[in-house]
């Protein structure tokens, strides 16, 4: 199977490369450092014949000024539109898009921006090229993804930091009386489900989150234990509650692909602190 990965110098696309190699022929594109230069911002857009699944994983993350919200709209919206419409044209057999499961938020969720919005109307994009190409299309929607190394700081900064603290023996202040969840998803568990999505297949919409929420003072106690750290959690009780943004767990797509996610935060911290030389 020839597999060509958009948006290959992500960091999910790092780790799902090498899980395909061993039985795809991997090719990949992206704006720089990658075998097939490719911009879901471009015009026009073309891909190589012969392929057999395409998988998106280039995005814009938006931003606070009205620019980044077009650039997300451009790239996250129009770009896929070009793509799908690029890889029905080289006679691709599937396709394979990573949204967000930010999608599904309500508009007036605090969390809702630029990134969610564009990302709800890229799966109502794929979802028109799917029957007007008579392409094959799947949609999977993660949570917050996070793994080993800096490369994950840029989008998952207050995590990073609090794992900063408990490394260096810090107490980590979490504002307010509430204890919010989140939901985080580790990057291996991911590339494992998307590998066996484009095995299979698969077409349709689904949500892709860790079946289990955490609250702030769990990531931090899973933190501090992986770190043999002195870190006590304090909540400023005088600052302003931090709302919670966590999902309930569909496992239909686990079901179907038969992978499940299996990386808890407290192994997946484990991992960070090998990486950092600090096991416990």
């Amino acid at each position: 199977m020839r597999v060509l990965i958009v948006g290959a110098t992500s960091s999910l696309a790092q780790t799902l490369i090498p899980l395909l190699c061993g039985s795809c022929d991997v090719l990949t594109a992206g704006r720089s450092g990658c075998a097939i230069e490719l911009d879901l911002a471009s015009p026009h857009i073309e891909i190589p014949a012969g392929i057999d699944c395409v998988v998106n994983m280039a995005a814009a993350f938006g931003g606070k000024t009205f620019s980044d919200s077009l650039q997300a709209m451009n790239v996250n919206v129009l770009g896929l539109m070009k793509l799908c419409h690029a890889s029905a044209k080289a006679g691709a057999k599937h396709l394979v898009h990573v949204s967000s499961i930010f999608s599904d938020l309500a508009s007036d969720s605090p969390f809702f921006g630029a990134y969610a919005l564009s990302k709800r109307h890229s799966e109502d994009v794929a979802q028109y090229c799917a029957r007007e190409f008579r392409l094959p299309v799947a949609v999977l929607k993660p949570s917050q993804i996070y793994g080993v190394g800096e490369r994950f700081r840029k989008h998952q900064p207050f995590l990073y930091a609090i794992i900063d603290k408990a490394e260096r023996n810090e107490d980590i202040d979490l504002f307010g009386s509430n204890d919010p969840l989140r939901n985080f998803i580790h990057v291996q568990d991911v590339a494992r489900i998307v590998s066996a999505a484009i095995a299979m297949r698969i077409e349709g919409a689904y949500p892709c989150v860790n079946p289990c929420n955490v609250s702030y003072s769990q990531i931090a106690a899973a933190a501090i234990s992986a770190f043999d750290s002195r870190s006590r959690v304090r909540f400023l009780k005088d600052k302003p509650d931090i709302p919670s943004n966590g999902f309930a767990c569909d496992e239909t797509l686990f079901r179907l692909v038969d992978c499940f996610p299996r990386i808890t935060m407290a192994q997946g911290m484990q991992m960070e602190a090998a990486h950092r030389g600090r096991v416990s």
